[in-house]
């Protein structure tokens, strides 16, 4: 009679796992459709302007308003995540990005309903970054408190390779559409990959019905453990771990939008080469990028996750130089192994971030913490990084170097909140070791 209860033991971490990769692969499939999107065609169509940079800066601007909704998100949910659990929340958050997405698609231009065609489009842009503000969180605990506890790293790793398959769905789609003549692309074809959220959006909630919720936060609930107020709580005692996350996630949430936002823009305005070039070569940079994901993390379970995110930070401040350079030479073997050496190093801090920062706040308020941890960086770091380099190109015709080194600055910010983050975790080990044996 007990003989299925081992059996589900055993398989539940791996569902949990891959419902939290297979529903955050969805999440960012919605949120890197709109940045393609922001780079190749909602400033003509929302923002029309005889002057490109000016609908470009407009279109970025749109794309970082979703940022701002983050912080403020990923504290509610991690609020409500940490109170009543962390799986309905995953629900909501799915439910709300599939509306916003399809919604987008589905939004008349400048054209046709004038001024208030880029209202309505910040809308939906927020309530896109209300969702994805809400859903990374929780679906790092729900792979990683389903884990056992020696592969948390490998299991946190999970929903981190959901955004490079977001990525790839995403830019399959506009490589499609890209194909048709500039007419048909901007009139009705760079709908149809947001339009195709709604599909994904039913896969993904059917997915994530069928995973139980999350083994430690039931724990916490059966044992009268769950706080009033886990975001004053969390903004109370783990203040310093919180900016110590944030700062160590930066160049994997920066560094993305850098090579895979900021870039599309920067090749075709700034060195005239075709939508579909980049798109191709950042196609295969995805799929390089996905394979190595795992081996990262399995890597860092390995050696230890401070030394591995503190060598591929360091190493990551280095990558730029030799990735502008051979892009430079507009030759598509030269961009994609340019690209890949720094998207490669750069996602093994984000493979690994997750899993890396989890042990660091305790299980009551772990939701709020890593929420609001990585999502003011997002806002802060990511949101704000195609704005930057955009400014930079524009100042700096010709010249790439100044985007090397801002790059590298976004590097530096990760490897110096690695080694606090780090540092901290080794500091608290001990006093949780001797709390439980007082216990």
């Amino acid at each position: 009679m007990s003989t299925p209860q081992p059996s589900t033991a055993t398989h539940q971490p791996v569902r949990a796992a891959t419902a939290a990769f297979i529903g955050t692969a969805v999440e960012f499939y919605d949120y890197y459709t709109y940045a393609t999107a922001a780079a190749l065609v909602l400033g003509e169509v929302f923002f029309p302007s005889s002057n490109h940079f000016l609908s470009t800066m407009a279109s970025f601007a749109t794309f970082f308003v979703g940022f701002i909704a983050r912080p403020l998100s990923g504290a509610v949910f991690g609020h409500l995540g940490d109170r009543i659990g962390r799986k309905k929340m995953l629900l909501v958050t799915m439910f709300l990005m599939g509306i916003a997405t399809t919604g987008i698609g589905l939004l008349p231009g400048y054209a046709t309903i004038g001024i208030w065609a880029p209202i309505l489009l910040v809308l939906l842009r927020v309530l896109q970054g209300i969702a994805v503000g809400g859903e990374w969180g929780g679906a790092v605990l729900m792979a990683s408190e389903h884990a056992p506890k020696a592969k948390r790293v490998f299991f946190a790793s999970f929903p981190q390779m959901g955004s490079p398959v977001g990525l790839i769905l995403s830019l399959l789609s506009f490589r499609l559409v890209s194909s048709l003549d500039h007419e048909s692309f901007i009139t009705w074809g760079w709908r149809l990959p947001f339009l195709a959220s709604f599909v994904l959006l039913l896969v993904g909630v059917a997915i994530r019905m069928g995973v139980k919720e999350s083994p430690e936060f039931e724990r916490m609930k059966k044992n009268n453990e769950v706080l009033k107020n886990p975001v004053g709580e969390v903004l109370r005692t783990a203040w310093r771990p919180i900016v110590l996350a944030a700062m160590a996630t930066t160049i994997g949430s920066a560094g993305f939008f850098f090579t895979n936002t900021f870039m599309i823009s920067y090749v075709t305005t700034y060195l005239g080469m075709s939508k579909a070039l980049i798109l191709d070569c950042l196609f295969v940079v995805t799929i390089l990028q996905l394979l190595s994901q795992p081996v990262s993390a399995l890597l860092a379970q390995r050696y230890g996750d401070t030394r591995f995110l503190t060598w591929a930070a360091f190493i990551s401040m280095l990558t730029p130089y030799p990735m502008f350079l051979l892009v430079s030479t507009q030759n598509p073997v030269a961009m994609v192994a340019g690209i890949t050496l720094a998207v490669v190093t750069l996602s093994a801090v984000y493979a690994v971030i997750a899993g890396f920062m989890t042990p660091a706040f305790p299980t009551r308020v772990r939701y709020s913490g890593i929420s609001i941890a990585y999502q003011v960086c997002t806002m802060i770091a990511g949101g704000t990084t195609p704005l930057i380099g955009t400014m930079l190109a524009e100042r700096y015709k010709g010249e790439w170097l100044p985007l090397a080194l801002f790059f590298t600055v976004l590097s530096a910010i990760s490897l110096i909140g690695i080694i606090g983050l780090g540092r901290y975790r080794d500091g608290k080990q001990p006093e949780e070791s001797a709390a439980l044996a007082t216990n």
